[in-house]
């Protein structure tokens, strides 16, 4: 969705180009791998947990002191780097994972509360973000600032996703496979406002990107749980492994080709 959106904000403005830390075009390669990461997001965490018996407790800390680290990486290199980039994507979906696991398995948090709390939690980052920088627009992180807006409020996506699409499987009995396919068309829905309806590009790239992580995490589910369960039984294991393997040849395709950040690639010839 949103295939060839360009930066309308830095058209006029060559000198931030080359300090874009995103994706400069979205193209459906950015939403493939997105998904896929979402996937991992869910089996992954799922993974560390119960089949190397870790705990979530303990996976929580280990996989947020990782984050932390490359995050710390991804905000200090100067440019975009895909492989940074989209390793960042796939901590922060299992982080976000886990913030709600948490609220939910330790906390006795209803996934309704979290639901409603990270949606709130969401619109205040977006309105902070606003009032600070004048733009929601992903296609003008090239500060700083920024680029912290755009990763606080990816993460609370994560953590939003995954309270409404276990709300949606689970607590609402819709199951896996068919909660897959009502966030697949709210997407959609989306795309067909966006390229026949003019729908404004931010708000559209903003909603599908919070609608692919429950969409993501119902595929995971799906394919992962055993089928007494609603699922498919592959397990955690090969379903993470295949995504995993997906999204590394995706994004070493984009680091090749460069078909997300054209811009970068004139700009040094």
């Amino acid at each position: 969705m949103i295939k060839g959106q360009r930066m309308n904000d830095l058209a006029t403005n060559n000198d931030h180009t080359l300090q874009i830390k995103v994706p400069i075009i979205i193209t459906l390669y950015f939403w493939v791998i997105k998904i896929l990461a979402t996937t991992v997001g869910e089996t992954g965490a799922d993974f560390l947990i119960f089949n190397l018996h870790i705990g979530l407790p303990i996976t929580s800390v280990l996989m947020s002191i990782l984050l932390a680290i490359v995050l710390y990486l991804q905000i200090k290199t100067k440019t975009y780097i895909p492989w940074l980039y989209w390793l960042t994507v796939v901590l922060v979906s299992i982080v976000g994972t886990l913030v709600t696991d948490n609220l939910t398995d330790n906390l006795g948090v209803s996934l309704i509360a979290s639901t409603i709390a990270f949606s709130i939690a969401l619109a205040a980052i977006f309105g902070l973000w606003y009032k600070v920088e004048g733009s929601l627009s992903i296609h003008s992180i090239y500060t700083k600032k920024r680029e912290l807006f755009y990763w606080a409020a990816i993460l609370i996506t994560f953590a939003l996703g995954t309270a409404a699409g276990d709300l949606m499987g689970e607590s609402l009995g819709l199951g896996y496979g068919l909660s897959a396919l009502v966030f697949g068309a709210a997407i959609a829905a989306i795309a067909l406002g966006f390229y026949v309806f003019k729908l404004n590009g931010i708000l559209a790239f903003w909603l599908a990107y919070i609608l692919t992580r429950p969409m993501g995490a119902s595929i995971g589910d799906y394919l992962s749980q055993s089928g007494k369960n609603g699922g498919l039984g592959f397990g955690t294991v090969v379903t993470s492994a295949i995504f995993l393997v997906a999204i590394v040849g995706l994004v070493s395709f984009l680091t090749f080709t460069r078909a997300d950040t054209p811009a970068l690639t004139n700009k040094r010839r």
